[in-house]
């Protein structure tokens, strides 16, 4: 039968209002775990988006912008150039779908409602790796690499990474005028948006980002960007941001010589100045800057392509006055990022700090507990089970025996503040926690070695007041060579050493 814009305008109306009665029946079901909730929110998420097209399409049949619908609309009323001729039009109308489905004798009416329901047992492919568990945690492995590669002082640990890859206005404002600090913000930037839309898809995140780049230019031309604020020099000269060394504190070449030939090429390379020579030259280089504007300053003295007067001046010239407020939004929507992945973010230093207390076979033994509990709970999500008394679960995934539960007194609480406040039930359970990961890291975090005269320790307090007399008593049994050394004078009396030495400087042996 062929398909007329009204037909397609109806049938249209129908899928969007159909879709929107899907996702109010997917909403309507809890997700068991955070896997099942991945799955709902892209299908809600892809039937949104068909929606929205179907949409589009509908507006553009009622724009009408090629009069098809309006000459349509005019042939079902019989208008045709002759004159009115409603029957003429309604025959011409009943011939053709007569002739339909003489041609399609065995042609049935499909249920559209059953394409419809498979919809809600669809799961959508999401591409995570290995180490984000589906979505679980971050994989900023070649992030943190990209990050290290930025040349400062020495390389950090990746569990150091996490707890400052977020606070960009802590790092040299020098190391982000470079190419590879603004590659590594991209990425960053980039992956954090992605990881967000796979986690999240039913957040607008264009929205969000688009309102803070809107916050983003108000505080930019008020000088209040975290990192980036208004410096005190106005008049041309450097900022005290871009310098290593104050200049002010230096009268003459000969005091900025001290400083040493380190700090001074460190000094001249911020500034876009050559950073060669020796001591002198250096000196006597960056002290022009001291009462000299940069874009006055001879070409001679700058490395290739970086001379003040070649750029549109100001007190840093145009070119990076561009890139500085380029990389200051990057740095502000990766930070609206870091709060909306909070979360995620403190799951993921806690899981690092974790794998650094383990050993390998363990690793591997808890990767595959893992999976196995991912693959018991898709074959399981749909039976429920009954525990009115919230009984621990066995290894066979049904309640353990109320008698057995008594037996091991897993209905008694035990909290540790050492492992921050966490609850331990049972006391099996908790006298073994004392060498798990948690309390050896808390333990650490108080400077305390976790040994056996710590065990049934749980308060900080009490940890710390025991440590410190352990550490008295050993230094009562510790060798001091004041009181136990021994020495001998010419008569052959003894005497330890600091009696002896007290003697000597009297004069008296």
């Amino acid at each position: 039968m062929s398909s007329t814009l009204l037909e397609t305008t109806r049938a249209s109306h129908e899928e969007v209002e159909r879709l929107e009665r899907l996702i109010v029946k997917d909403l309507q079901n809890e997700p068991a775990n955070n896997r099942d909730r991945l799955f709902q929110s892209h299908r809600v998420r892809n039937m949104i988006e068909n929606i929205i097209t179907t949409t589009e399409k509908i507006v553009e049949i009622y724009e009408d912008k090629d009069n098809a619908r309006k000459d349509e609309i005019a042939a079902l009323g019989g208008q045709t150039a002759m004159g009115t001729n409603v029957f003429s039009a309604f025959y011409d109308r009943l011939k053709e779908i007569r002739e339909y489905h003489r041609r399609h004798p065995a042609a049935r009416v499909v249920d559209a409602n059953e394409d419809y329901e498979a919809m809600l047992k669809e799961e959508p492919v999401i591409e995570f790796t290995g180490e984000e568990a589906f979505g679980k945690y971050l994989d900023m492995h070649e992030l943190y690499n990209q990050f290290n590669n930025l040349k400062f002082e020495k390389p950090i640990e990746y569990s150091t990474y996490l707890d400052i890859f977020s606070q960009p206005h802590n790092l040299p404002r020098k190391v982000k005028f470079t190419r590879q600090y603004k590659e590594y913000m991209e990425n960053l930037l980039e992956y954090l948006a992605y990881f967000f839309q796979r986690t999240e898809p039913l957040q607008d995140l264009d929205r969000i980002l688009s309102k803070v780049t809107a916050e983003f230019e108000e505080q930019w031309e008020n000088g209040t960007v975290q990192g980036w604020e208004k410096n005190a020099q106005e008049n041309g000269h450097v900022p005290a941001d871009h310098t290593v060394i104050d200049l002010d504190f230096y009268s003459t070449v000969e005091e900025l010589k001290e400083v040493g030939p380190e700090k001074l090429k460190e000094a001249l390379a911020a500034l876009g100045l050559k950073s060669g020579g020796t001591v002198q030259q250096r000196a006597e280089r960056l002290f022009l800057t001291k009462h000299t504007p940069l874009e006055k300053l001879d070409k001679k003295h700058f490395v290739k392509g970086s001379h003040a007067s070649e750029l549109n001046g100001g007190a840093v010239n145009s070119k990076e006055a561009v890139n500085s407020k380029e990389i200051a939004l990057m740095e502000t929507k990766m930070n609206k990022l870091c709060d909306l992945l909070d979360e995620t973010i403190i799951r993921t230093k806690e899981n690092v700090v974790k794998k650094q207390a383990l050993t390998y076979d363990e690793m591997e033994a808890e990767r595959e507990e893992e999976e196995t509990q991912a693959d018991t709970e898709s074959d399981d999500d749909e039976q429920q089970i009954y525990n009115p008394l919230k009984l621990p679960m066995g290894w066979d995934g049904k309640p353990i025996p109320y008698w057995l539960y008594k037996l091991h007194g897993l209905g008694q609480e035990f909290k540790c503040e050492i492992c921050g406040n966490d609850s331990y039930w049972g006391r099996r359970a908790f006298e073994r926690h004392f060498k798990e990961w948690r309390h050896q890291h808390g333990m650490r975090c108080l400077g305390i070695p976790n040994t056996k005269n710590f065990n049934e320790i749980t308060s900080i307090q009490e940890a710390q007041e025991l440590w410190k007399r352990i550490q008295a008593r050993q230094g009562v049994n510790k060798w001091r060579p004041e009181l136990e050394e021994e020495y001998e004078d010419k008569e052959g009396n003894i005497y330890n050493k600091k009696t002896y030495t007290d003697l000597q400087r009297q004069g008296l042996i």
